[in-house]
């Protein structure tokens, strides 16, 4: 078990915990989670080792309040999260060269800012019920938005872009070859997230709070109960999104394999961009999760790294102390600018030799080298979670 962490952000105000030494943390995103802690309604903060700024609020953050939320504190990406199911093909199943397996991928999965044609047919994919229900609600979701229906039947089952990624996986011990992919709420979960924190910017109760992007809701107002629904909704999209997207690389793998039938176990899925409600030192609060999964005890969840360094499957331990959270990935030591300032596409070759995979100046943002060692984040969180797999990749798609 972990026997360092946590320890205590100084300065703080209200109860914030560290799985992480303070002096690695960066400035910037010590004294966002120092401002989010003086917000009247935080309980408490938990801040895991994948920490670093965000836009308004942290990631790597947990933060329970009492009767409010904080929309930076969520993100633009809604719902954002991990899926991931094993097969029964090993390593030695999968062709010397797999640049067939990825184009096929891509050929069924758009990335980038591209879509669809036409809607995908959830019918022919089997990817569970309660579509009519689920778009019937798009009407009441804010006005602002009504005009993007199309597009986002459109995105459903597409990956997007920046850190977002389908990878083709092996397993360390057994071989067992995994799909994982992780994506969010598209475009619509962007514009619901934009409108929502400009309204809470603009309430009079945030006029006086240290940092206009920490503005919230509070329980009680019309404006709350609108995001609330809003929120549900992009959450629910963004696990379906994800959903389809599985099943769609699962076809491309089946297809890939024409001889035999390829068995796949149930799937692994968890949010790290969300909110819920839960029970947190006796308190019935409400979560938010920014880069940061649940890791209740026996939860299964994923933390990625980066393109070239792998994978882990966890489950949870049920740390109270933590909020009943773990990290969500491995988390950038460095923006996207100064990746794309100090390395190359040679670069990139170089650190993801051995996965298929874009090696060209348009991910370069992406490289290895710009996130944290995927392996000491998980060793910072013993007591967080225990690992059931650690899977490398062969295969990375990315947008």
């Amino acid at each position: 078990m972990n026997s360092r962490f946590p320890v205590a952000l100084s300065g703080a105000s209200a109860s914030t915990l560290l799985w992480a030494d303070e002096e690695t943390i960066e400035h910037e995103a010590a004294d966002q989670l120092r401002r989010v802690s003086q917000l009247p309604w935080v309980h408490g903060v938990r801040v895991m080792p994948d920490v670093h700024v965000g836009k308004g609020a942290t990631v790597g953050s947990v933060i329970a309040m009492r009767d409010a939320i904080c929309p930076a504190a969520v993100g633009v990406d809604i719902g954002c999260g991990m899926a991931a199911v094993r097969t029964d093909l090993v390593a030695s199943d999968l062709p010397d060269d797999l640049s067939a397996m990825r184009s096929a991928i891509e050929a069924k999965v758009p990335v980038g800012f591209h879509s669809h044609k036409r809607p995908v047919n959830l019918r022919e994919l089997e990817v569970g019920g309660g579509w009519g229900d689920f778009w019937s609600r798009f009407s009441e979701l804010d006005r602002g938005v009504q005009q993007l229906d199309t597009r986002a039947q459109k995105q459903i089952g597409t990956l997007g872009g920046g850190n977002h990624f389908i990878e083709i996986c092996v397993a360390d011990g057994d071989d067992a070859v995994w799909v994982m992919l992780h994506s969010g709420s598209r475009n619509i979960g962007k514009e619901l997230a934009d409108r929502h924190m400009k309204v809470a910017a603009g309430l009079p109760h945030n006029a006086d709070l240290p940092d206009r992007d920490l503005a919230v809701f509070v329980t009680g107002t019309p404006e709350m109960d609108a995001y609330r629904r809003d929120l549900t909704w992009a959450q629910e999209y963004a696990a379906r999104n994800r959903r389809v997207m599985l099943e769609m690389v699962c076809a491309a793998v089946r297809e890939s394999f024409p001889s035999r039938a390829v068995v796949f176990d149930e799937p692994i899925s968890c949010h790290h961009n969300y909110v819920a409600t839960e029970h947190i030192d006796g308190l019935e609060l409400l979560v938010t999760r920014k880069g940061a999964i649940r890791a209740g005890s026996g939860d299964m969840g994923l933390i990625p790294g980066s393109m070239g360094t792998g994978s882990y499957v966890v489950r949870g331990l049920g740390s109270a102390q933590s909020f009943y959270s773990a990290s969500h990935g491995a988390g950038r030591r460095m923006s996207r600018n100064k990746a794309r300032k100090m390395f190359t596409a040679e670069d990139l070759a170089e650190q993801t030799v051995g996965v298929e995979s874009r090696k060209d100046a348009g991910v370069v943002d992406e490289i290895p080298a710009a996130y944290k060692d995927i392996d000491s984040v998980i060793a910072a969180q013993t007591d967080l979670v225990e690992v059931v797999a650690h899977l490398r990749q062969v295969v990375c798609v990315k947008g």
